[in-house]
């Protein structure tokens, strides 16, 4: 081995000015590897994050959508709610995101739902998620109750409702919902049980009449922090009677309005201080007490007169739930299913057998 490292000495020795070149050379590669590779650390890690996400975004629009996607609800946006766990959609549930959907193709809809509150990562293996994902503009959300009622008066309502049995606790929660997310965030709601004829958009501040001097919340447009929302929070919990059905819902909405306009009923539609009590016709052509009406024939010529007017039709599930509906038949609900929400009408369809289906 000396013998060895004798050679390159006197190589080195005989060839001084070259070997310092080299040397030289090779000290300012080495001081430049270091100094690129310590400045760079942080750049191409930067580089590495963001050569991942774009890997990623090509991937993601094939997978599945997970079960809360997208920024919260905001102005502008249809919003759809579910205060149960419920997880497995009806047709009619279906129908109406469907039809919202296609109403408003550049528009958000949102589908709040307090079965993915609980820190559920996708959504059910259940055909209505699937087909409603196929929609671009739908979005499913957890509700979480206890973050939208924080910093109103309905926080301390929900504490002390959830401690009692009260008979009416599921459509009560649903009427807190929407008042909260109208003053919070603003948009349009509407119940799952609408089928969506219209685009709503043009529609702010307003709400419909289910009848003379009796409105409904089915339908809510509002911008956010508005002053009727804030008062109807208020009202929801000074004059609490959760036990009265319809006390905090419809009734609710024309005590308030009727303050607002000061006024002593509603006798037809009108509009004061900004907001908008719409025509029966607009959301509720058809009144609770004739709810039997949508599974009757009607031809497409009288459809198309009777919902000339008519924004969306409320079906009144509590009523007409499992009311059975022959899908290809003529009546006023088929042909609503047929032609506002096809995908769904195409799917129930496909499940019916000799039998009829329920439309709910």
């Amino acid at each position: 081995m000396p013998s060895c490292l004798l050679k390159p000495n006197m190589v080195l020795l005989s060839h001084r000015l070259g070997a310092l070149f080299i040397l030289t050379v090779s000290f300012v590669f080495f001081a430049s590897v270091m100094f690129y590779w310590r400045t760079g650390q942080d750049a191409e890690g930067q580089l590495y994050n963001f050569s991942t996400q774009s890997r990623y975004e090509q991937v993601l629009p094939s997978l599945p959508p997970p079960a809360a996607r997208g920024s919260p609800p905001s102005l502008g946006d249809v919003l759809f709610v579910e205060t149960s766990e419920r997880m497995n959609p009806s047709y009619l549930f279906v129908c109406s995101v469907e039809s919202a959907a296609r109403a408003h193709p550049g528009t958000r809809v949102v589908v709040l739902m307090k079965g993915l509150a609980n820190g559920n990562t996708s959504l059910p293996n259940h055909w209505a998620f699937s087909l409603l994902s196929s929609f671009p503009n739908v979005e499913f959300q957890p509700l979480d109750l206890r973050e939208l009622f924080s910093g109103t008066p309905l926080a301390k309502w929900y504490l002390q409702a959830q401690q009692r049995w009260e008979p009416y606790f599921l459509p009560v929660l649903s009427d807190a919902c929407r008042i909260a997310i109208m003053w919070k965030f603003g948009g349009i709601y509407l119940d799952t049980d609408f089928i969506v004829l219209k685009n709503l958009k043009n529609l702010t501040n307003a709400l419909g009449m289910q009848s003379q001097d009796v409105l409904n919340g089915a339908f809510l447009s509002f911008k956010p922090k508005h002053k009727f929302m804030e008062l109807c929070i208020q009202d929801f919990v000074d004059n609490y009677k959760g036990w009265v059905w319809a006390h905090q819902g419809p009734h609710l909405l024309t005590r308030v309005f009727r303050k607002w306009c000061s006024i002593s009923n509603i006798q037809k539609p009108m509009s004061c201080k900004g907001v908008s009590a719409l025509p029966q016709e607009a959301f509720y052509p058809f009144c609770w007490e004739d709810w039997h009406k949508l599974f009757e024939a009607i031809s497409s010529s009288e459809l198309h007169r009777l919902l000339k007017n008519t924004y969306a039709v409320h079906v009144w599930n509590k009523l007409s739930h499992g009311t059975r509906l022959e899908i290809t038949s003529q009546a006023l609900l088929a042909q609503l299913y047929s032609q506002f929400c096809p995908a769904t009408s195409v799917k129930m369809k496909n499940d019916s057998d000799t039998r009829s289906r329920p439309a709910a």
